[in-house]
């Protein structure tokens, strides 16, 4: 019995790990797109600071120009389609290809798919991208899944 309890520890454990990896993976990615739809948004970089704090667990997230970043990143990595709604085949291809297995990135999208449900009554798009962002982000640390920023922004200021 302690065998097969030790053996489920270590498969919990190496699929946090894993699902940690393709989270930071993940976020790499948006910080990529994020200079092009600061520039074509004319946001200042304020949105930085939003977005370092993002995956904080104690970080609020209230600025609307958050929501305009993240809805305007979303696009540019073809995760919405032209009406800002979920894509769920571009989503779950994006996170395998980000290093997610097939059910961590079901998991993902389907997370991604009831925060959007619970906020589709929101018209404006940057508001409701900020609001479903913050229910995902809930999701992903009840699961524990969250990455370090400090991490990914000594990563993404190496490549600079």
């Amino acid at each position: 019995m302690a065998k097969y309890l030790f053996l489920l520890t270590i498969v919990t454990v190496t699929g946090a790990l894993a699902s940690h990896e393709t989270l930071k993976s993940i976020t790499y990615s948006f910080l990529k797109v994020l200079e092009e739809c600061k520039h074509e948004l004319n946001l200042t970089d304020n949105i930085l600071v939003d977005l370092y704090h993002f995956w904080k667990e104690d970080a609020a997230l209230i600025k609307r120009d958050t929501g305009c970043a993240i809805a305007c990143m979303s696009k540019k990595l073809d995760l919405v389609d032209p009406s800002g709604k979920l894509h769920h085949g571009n989503a779950q291809e994006f996170a395998l290809k980000h290093g997610a297995d097939e059910e961590v990135a079901r998991k993902l999208v389907t997370m991604v798919h009831e925060c959007e449900q619970k906020h589709e009554v929101n018209d404006d798009l940057c508001l409701r991208a900020l609001e479903i962002a913050k229910c995902f982000k809930g999701g992903i640390h009840e699961l524990n899944w969250a990455p370090k920023m400090e991490v990914m922004v000594g990563e993404v200021l190496t490549e600079v």
